[in-house]
């Protein structure tokens, strides 16, 4: 019979919280400055894309580190947050190499890249328990795709994903 410790999932899911919160905001406050300044890359298109401001980064970057800050872990978090939106920004990246347009869904990289970043960095920090990376891992596109699609009727979003 398979066990799950439902204590270990909360503890996963509240150690990756700044960076949830940090990789939401931006949808919810946007912006208008590009983050890449409107400039291209070597091969002609944008950097980051139309999507990445500078306000939406500010905005998730004091809003995961206040998560941070409030559940008294302001290092470990706050490397989260930073982690998150780097790696959101890196998935932006991949996706305008390949040619996709923002917004455009990318399955598995659009719901992980942020996961991917936060992990990444912290790592340097402190690594979490491969218990936390895998639970993470495997709630989150569930949680993205349920998030986005709230956020698509509440007509916060264009797109459901």
């Amino acid at each position: 019979m398979l066990y799950i410790d439902l204590t270990v999932v909360g503890y996963a899911l509240y150690y990756i919280l700044p960076a949830y919160v940090a990789n939401a905001m931006p949808t919810l406050f946007g912006g208008k400055t590009l983050i890449d300044l409107d400039r291209r890359f070597i091969d002609g298109r944008p950097i980051f894309g139309e999507h990445k401001t500078i306000r939406g980064f500010i905005i998730g970057l004091v809003a995961g580190v206040a998560v941070a800050f409030v559940q008294g872990s302001l290092i470990i978090g706050s490397v989260l947050t930073l982690g998150a939106l780097l790696g959101d920004l890196g998935g932006a990246f991949i996706k305008r190499r390949l040619n996709f347009s923002p917004g455009q869904p990318f399955p598995i990289l659009d719901q992980l890249d942020f996961i991917a970043g936060a992990f990444l960095l912290v790592s340097l920090v402190s690594a979490p328990s491969l218990e936390t990376i895998f639970f993470i891992t495997v709630l989150t596109p569930f949680l993205h795709i349920l998030t986005n699609t709230c956020a698509y009727l509440l007509r916060i979003k264009d797109v459901p994903w």
